[in-house]
């Protein structure tokens, strides 16, 4: 799940020992778009932690990779962000993190019983192989590799056990669900054609400018072709 298209897996396998440099786990990648493509990175500290100026790094240290390696044609655009609280559960062993707690999820294919989706609480992750109790009663057992996607749901129990595992504002709250506030995203106009206007975000060698502990904050950069020229 955590890529699902050729292109998207020969984009992971790229930036993924990138970002293990960096001390950085890659959640998910996705391309999405046709005319102007966004290219979507979702990244974490191994503690599920993420801050602006680690985004911001990150996405610093892609840049010379993306644009010789140019494995996207044309113009595209980069958004490199945390998973955020209602975040995306895509690996084997990210269930068993959040045992209680409300997930949705969607198969590749229907299962046996010609069902697709899925919507209750997770009850075991064991062996890659997920326990839930669904909404609408009963019991499923999945495999995360039949899974296309899987995501938590915002409620107050998931916001309270972000914040005590740091990776909540201590200000979020339900009605903050909108406002993004505890995700963070560096974002970035990049194009396959121009190596030398390439420029990713604006940071210091040492992130002098960004707080390392900064929970609401926002990172995005738009460049037009003017610019470029």
């Amino acid at each position: 799940m955590r890529a699902q298209s050729e292109l998207e897996i020969r984009i992971l396998d790229m930036i993924e020992p990138v970002a293990a440099g960096l001390g950085l786990d890659i959640v998910r990648v996705r391309v999405t778009g046709s005319q102007t493509p966004v290219l979507q990175i979702m990244a974490e500290r191994p503690d599920g932690t993420m801050t602006v100026a680690r985004c911001a790094r990150l996405s610093r240290a892609l840049s010379p990779l993306l644009d010789v390696e140019d494995p996207i044609a044309g113009e595209y655009s980069l958004e490199v962000s945390s998973p955020g609280i209602d975040r995306p559960l895509t690996r084997v062993g990210d269930f068993a993190k959040w045992l209680g707690h409300e997930v949705k999820v969607e198969l590749s294919y229907p299962n046996a019983e010609g069902r697709k989706r899925f919507h209750g609480w997770i009850e075991s992750e064991v062996d890659g192989v997920v326990a839930l109790r669904l909404k609408d009663g009963g019991n499923a057992s999945i495999p995360v590799n039949d899974m296309s996607r899987a995501n938590l749901v915002l409620t107050d129990k998931l916001i309270q056990e972000a914040r005590a595992k740091g990776q909540a504002a201590a200000d979020v709250d339900l009605d903050d669900e909108d406002e993004g506030d505890d995700e963070f995203s560096a974002a970035d106009e990049m194009s396959g054609e121009e190596e030398d206007d390439f420029d990713d975000v604006e940071v210091g060698d040492e992130d002098e400018d960004f707080d390392e502990d900064a929970d609401d904050a926002d990172f995005d950069e738009d460049e037009d072709e003017d610019e470029r020229n």
